[in-house]
C-alpha cells in the first residue's frame, strides 16, 4: 500500500514557506503522496456540526491555506511524489475555470495530479460562495462532464441545465492524458454508486475495516454494473488520528492513538484492498517541528517490518 500525508495548510502551518520546505522534508522521507483539504471558512455559529468528535470545528480551520495554491508550492519543491486533493469542492467555483486551474496543476507539476473531489458537508460554505445546497449531486455530475471536455475534446462544447460552453477552442490539456485520475469522496449509496460508474477511485475516510469493506464492495458493484473493470479503480483512506504518548483505547483508534496504533489501523486497511492511505496530523501537531517528527515517526513504523 502507498503512503500519502496530508500537505501542512491550515492553522499555525498555512505559511508559504513552510508548506514549501515541509513538502520537500516529507518526501525525503519516503511518502509517496502529498495532499491537501479544501476550507473556506469557520462560521461563529455553523450550520451542520463537524463530522467527528463532539461535532466543534478545530479551531485552526479559522486559517486555511488554499488547495491548489499549496499544491503548487508542493509541486514545485518536490521531483516524484503524487499530489492530490482530498477532497477539493468542485462546486464552489465554474467548472471551466477549475479545469484549467486544475490542467495548469498537472502541467506544472509534470503530469502528478490525482483530482480528488468533494460535495463538503457545510451548508455554510455553499451560502457563502453562492451555490445552492440542495441539487449537490446533480451540479457534481454536470461538473465533471464539463471539466472531461475541456480536458479531453479538440472542440470543447457543452449545453446542459447549468452550464453552456460554446464550441470553443481550449488547447491547455493536463499533461496527463487522457486527463488526470479522478477520485470522489462520499458515503451515501448515489455518491458510491457514482465513484464506481465513473471514477478512477473512492476517497475514504478512517471508518471500520469491515465498513470499508462494505461501502469498497458497493462502488466494485456500481462498476460491474456500469461495464468497467472494477479492479483499475483505487482505494484512498484519509486518517486524522490525534497522536497521544499512551494507548488509547480500542474503539478510539485510528481517531485518537500511539503511532503504533495509527500504523496498525493502516495495515488493517491495507488488508481491507486499499491502494493508498493518508494521514493528516495538522490537528493535533503542537508545533512544526513536532508535525514532521509525527510524519517520520508514521512512515518509519508503516515501513518496517
Amino acid at each position: 500500500m502507498r503512503i500519502g500525508f496530508a500537505v501542512p495548510q491550515y492553522g499555525a502551518f498555512a505559511d508559504p514557506k513552510f508548506i514549501g520546505g515541509a513538502s520537500a522534508r516529507l518526501e525525503e522521507m519516503g511518502y509517496d503522496s502529498l495532499w491537501t483539504a479544501d476550507r473556506i471558512l469557520a462560521p461563529l455559529t455553523p450550520s451542520d456540526p463537524y463530522p467527528g468528535g463532539d461535532g466543534t470545528m478545530p479551531p485552526a480551520f479559522a486559517t486555511f491555506f488554499d488547495p491548489l495554491a499549496a499544491l503548487t508550492l508542493a509541486a514545485v519543491n518536490t521531483c516524484e511524489v503524487r499530489l492530490g486533493t482530498s477532497t477539493l469542492n468542485a462546486l464552489w467555483q465554474p467548472p471551466v475555470l477549475l479545469a484549467r486551474s486544475l490542467a495548469s496543476l498537472d502541467l506544472l507539476s509534470g503530469g502528478r495530479l490525482d483530482v480528488g473531489i468533494g460535495l463538503g458537508w457545510l451548508r455554510d460554505e455553499y451560502t457563502a460562495t453562492g451555490v445552492p445546497w440542495e441539487g449537490r449531486g446533480a451540479r457534481l455530475e454536470e461538473a465533471l462532464d464539463v471539466m472531461e471536455a475541456v480536458w479531453t475534446e479538440d472542440v470543447v462544447e457543452h449545453k446542459g441545465a447549468l452550464w453552456t460552453v460554446p464550441p470553443s477552442h481550449v488547447r491547455l490539456k493536463p499533461a496527463q492524458r487522457p486527463r488526470p485520475p479522478v477520485l470522489l469522496a462520499g458515503f451515501t449509496p448515489a455518491a458510491l454508486e457514482r465513484v464506481g460508474r465513473r471514477a478512477d477511485g473512492w476517497l475514504g475516510v478512517a471508518l471500520p475495516p469491515s465498513d470499508l469493506r462494505n461501502a469498497w464492495g458497493m462502488v466494485l458493484g456500481a462498476a460491474e454494473r456500469a461495464g468497467r473493470d472494477p479492479s483499475e479503480l483505487r482505494m484512498v483512506v484519509r486518517v486524522n488520528p490525534a497522536i497521544v504518548a499512551e494507548a488509547a483505547a480500542p474503539v478510539q483508534v485510528p481517531h485518537v492513538g500511539t503511532v503504533d496504533q495509527v500504523v496498525e489501523y493502516l495495515r488493517a486497511v491495507a488488508e481491507v484492498g486499499a491502494d493508498e492511505a493518508l494521514v493528516d496530523v495538522q490537528a493535533s501537531a503542537r508545533s512544526r517541528e513536532d508535525l514532521l517528527e509525527l510524519a517520520e515517526s508514521v512512515i518509519t513504523g508503516l515501513r518496517a517490518s
